[in-house]
């Protein structure tokens, strides 16, 4: 299962490739867009993700789908061993390097190249992972879920954070207009990438979220999942055991 959903639409190429391209596209502008059209209350839904996370103490983590690493280096935290960031995009992966030494966390944290549904891993080798708005990029999201969910130690946590659609007034009726109008247009200002910008809501609009997302995790084999609204609905954070 995944949504059918591409940034940008070409005949040719799968919806893995594409997110890979526009990753790369907008590496440069990623960090400066993503907080700047979220108003900054991603970083406070990452803190929120790490504290539920703090309970199970994990010492090695795999922060899936990194970016530019905003969620591994929140994850310092929990004062773990390793963590280790993979993404599809070597572009975002290039910028989080860079990030990790300018921080000097880098002898923590690696950026490794790869892909959510072939991991290079050993089964049962991570404590936790955390994935921080990558699920609905994923081109076979069962696919991706099992793959990260075998990379788990037995009684390890996934740890999901994740773009969802607020139901009530006001906060419903603000990410409409916010999603339709302020997201495309600013985001094709200041990334030039028209497409990137405008996959953003759609690749939300697509995505099972809510029990239909804590369903299939379930189906998958995760265990004891559950989920936290945050942001008024905007996002949720879903997690469940091995």
């Amino acid at each position: 299962m995944g949504t059918k959903v591409k940034p940008y639409n070409k005949a040719k190429s799968s919806k893995k490739e594409e997110v890979e391209e526009m990753f790369d596209n907008i590496s440069s502008k990623y960090d400066f867009l993503n907080h700047f059209l979220s108003l900054g209350i991603d970083k406070i839904w990452r803190k929120k993700a790490v504290n539920l996370l703090k309970q199970f103490q994990p010492k090695i983590i795999l922060d899936m789908a990194t970016g530019t690493g905003d969620f591994a280096i929140e994850a310092l935290r929990l004062n773990p061993e390793k963590i280790v960031g993979v993404d599809l995009s070597n572009g975002m992966l290039e910028v989080g390097r860079k990030k990790m030494v300018t921080k000097k966390v880098n002898h923590i944290i690696d950026m490794v190249q790869g892909d959510s549904e072939n991991l290079s891993f050993e089964s049962n080798t991570f404590d936790a992972y955390t994935v921080g708005f990558g699920v609905r990029n994923f081109q076979n999201l069962d696919a991706g879920l099992t793959e990260l969910l075998r990379v788990l130690k037995p009684g390890g946590v996934g740890m999901i954070l994740e773009f969802s659609k607020p139901k009530k007034f006001p906060v419903k009726q603000y990410y409409k207009f916010h999603s339709k109008y302020i997201i495309p247009t600013i985001g094709k200002a200041i990334s030039k990438d028209k497409a990137a910008y405008t996959y953003l809501p759609e690749s939300v609009a697509a995505f099972p979220e809510g029990k239909d997302f804590e369903d299939i995790m379930t189906k998958i084999g995760y265990k004891d999942v559950k989920s936290k609204i945050v942001g008024g609905g905007i996002a949720t954070i879903y997690y469940g055991q091995k």
